[in-house]
């Protein structure tokens, strides 16, 4: 429940600090999201390349164990 509260707190005072009545922090957050957009977009675009690469192993090992296991049983198939 707490962290709700402060999380509504944290929306709240985002919003009154980008109005031009409330704090006017308006343009330098346009100026932050500016030049923070293009790094975020490199991180977000080395995490995604991560995450593929990670799955094509993931599906490489799956393949892997599968024909294995079916080497296996045609093994005791044989026996």
């Amino acid at each position: 429940m707490v962290t709700i509260i402060f999380g509504i707190a944290c929306i709240a005072f985002t919003v009154f600090a980008c109005l031009p009545t409330g704090l006017g922090w308006g343009s330098e957050i346009i100026f932050f999201l500016k030049g923070a957009t293009p790094v975020l977009a490199a991180l977000v675009g080395l995490l995604a390349i991560l995450i593929g690469i990670a799955d094509i192993r993931d599906r490489q090992e799956a393949k892997r164990e599968e024909l294995e296991a079916l080497k296996a049983e045609q093994g005791e198939n044989k026996l």
